[in-house]
């Protein structure tokens, strides 16, 4: 079975390697990209054709994610599958103690967490006009309150337990009607979130890629026609703590 598809943050790293397997697999993707001039995509679009639609995409703007939604509707009538992906991180040194950035904090939330329920509000029409109906929030073992030791990632924890929690509320809005969320971790990932790439991590964005698709497809596939409660899983499909 092919699936229509929108991934956001789609320029590089885990998005664009989301979006690069699923072409592979031969379905249609649309692909959320926050830097037009990232060449990465154009690669992709080269080698794919029409199965590959570039969508200008800000999640932190009402306006941005309002085109893109128009741009999509401009194509199709469906989405099978939405992965909720594009994501910063903030500042991760300061402590209760130190001096925090607000203004930095509103920025991360903005984008983490009210980005992804932007995008699901702006496409949710599409998504429930599929069978599948399945939306994928990519969030973070950070964001989970049972197992959290960090003493900083202000932003950033807090913003992921907000995608965790609209998650649940998202999916009470949808059960009704078959609608279907997964929240994913997707490991400790080589990305440039802090500026450079972090080597030390313990998977490449194409790892973490595939692992957390192969979450999702399956999750489609065997789905039933009432769908199951979020689950917070890691990379491996293992159960996290809320």
């Amino acid at each position: 079975m092919t699936y229509t598809t929108f991934v956001t943050g789609a320029d590089h790293g885990i998005g664009f390697e989301l979006s690069r397997k699923l072409l592979e697999e031969g379905h249609r993707v649309f692909a959320g990209r926050f830097n037009p001039k990232d060449t990465a995509l154009l690669e992709l679009k080269s080698r794919d054709g029409d199965r590959l639609v570039l969508v200008d995409l800000d999640v932190g703007s009402d306006a941005s994610v309002q085109a893109a939604a128009d741009a999509v509707r401009s194509h199709t009538d469906v989405l099978d599958l939405l992965i909720n992906n594009a994501a910063i991180l903030g500042d991760i040194e300061e402590t209760v103690q130190g001096q925090l950035n607000f203004d930095e904090m509103l920025q991360v939330f903005n984008v983490n967490a009210l980005g992804s329920l932007r995008v699901t509000n702006a496409l949710i029409g599409l998504i429930m006009n599929s069978r599948p109906r399945t939306i994928a929030n990519i969030s973070s073992e950070a964001g989970s309150i049972g197992q959290c030791y960090r003493d900083g990632w202000f932003a950033y924890t807090m913003s992921k337990a907000a995608v965790n929690m609209h998650s649940n509320v998202v999916y009470n809005g949808l059960k009704a009607q078959g609608g279907q969320v997964l929240v994913l971790h997707p490991g400790w990932v080589q990305t440039f979130m802090r500026g450079e790439k972090d080597t030390a991590a313990a998977l490449t964005p194409e790892q973490s890629a595939g692992k957390l698709w192969g979450i999702i497809r399956e999750r489609m596939e065997q789905r039933g026609e009432v769908a199951d409660p979020p689950a917070f899983l890691d990379v491996d499909g293992n159960v996290l703590s809320w």
